[in-house]
């Protein structure tokens, strides 16, 4: 599923990075440290859940740090394009003590595709495979825009649930002389420095404000 979700993604121009493309054994920690020298602006985790005993559950999660900024949304889209395939939504639950989330230094999720031991969940994943890739990439690429054949480029530095929040961050920052916005996106307030026309000028933006301290994010704009 995580090769097919990538596949998608590198069609629509958005660059991926695999941890794995095999069936081989990694440890949680070894996930964010390759996430981490990657230098990727998300993190993405796929998972199946399970349950004591069988089709007890049925639905997809999408688990988070904590229930804020990019990651919550990220998820919220995720569930919400899985439900449109005959998933039941399960919710965001906040999971801070997962190594993966913890340990990643960008937005991160992790999706839990259906239970592997209920009967349901088995065959709509057997049988709408190709459509849960689809409906994974279209929740990820609704978070974050387009891909990277957009010409214009902005860094995002925070996305609230108040507008007042937005503001103040807003504020800060054209105080320090940059160009700022914020954009109203899926009930959301985002803060976004910058109209680059290069992914390059982004990247160089995006490591002057990580240099200040801020919490990045390269979107679409």
């Amino acid at each position: 599923m995580a090769l097919a979700v990538g596949e998608k993604l590198e069609q629509d121009g958005f660059p991926v990075i695999y941890t794995r493309t095999t069936d081989v054994y990694q440890r949680p920690i070894e996930k964010a440290r390759i996430a981490n020298d990657s230098g990727g602006d998300y993190f993405v985790s796929f998972h199946r859940n399970s349950s004591p005993n069988p089709n007890t559950y049925s639905g997809v999660q999408t688990l988070v740090y904590n229930d804020s900024g990019v990651p919550a949304s990220m998820a919220r889209n995720v569930n919400e394009e899985l439900v449109k395939v005959g998933f039941n939504d399960l919710g965001v639950p906040v999971r801070p003590d997962l190594v993966v989330l913890r340990r990643t230094k960008m937005p991160a999720i992790l999706i839990e595709a259906g239970f592997i031991n209920t009967e349901a969940d088995n065959q709509l994943f057997d049988s709408n495979f190709n459509e849960m890739a689809d409906a994974i990439a279209a929740g990820i690429e609704k978070t974050v825009g387009t891909g990277s054949s957009t010409k214009t480029f902005g860094v995002q530095v925070g996305l609230f649930r108040r507008y007042e929040n937005a503001q103040y961050l807003l504020n800060e920052l054209l105080n320090q002389g940059y160009n700022a916005q914020i954009r109203e996106w899926n009930q959301y307030y985002a803060v976004i420095v910058g109209q680059e026309e290069s992914l390059e000028d982004a990247r160089a933006l995006e490591r002057q404000l990580q240099n200040q301290g801020y919490d990045t994010l390269i979107v679409n704009i």
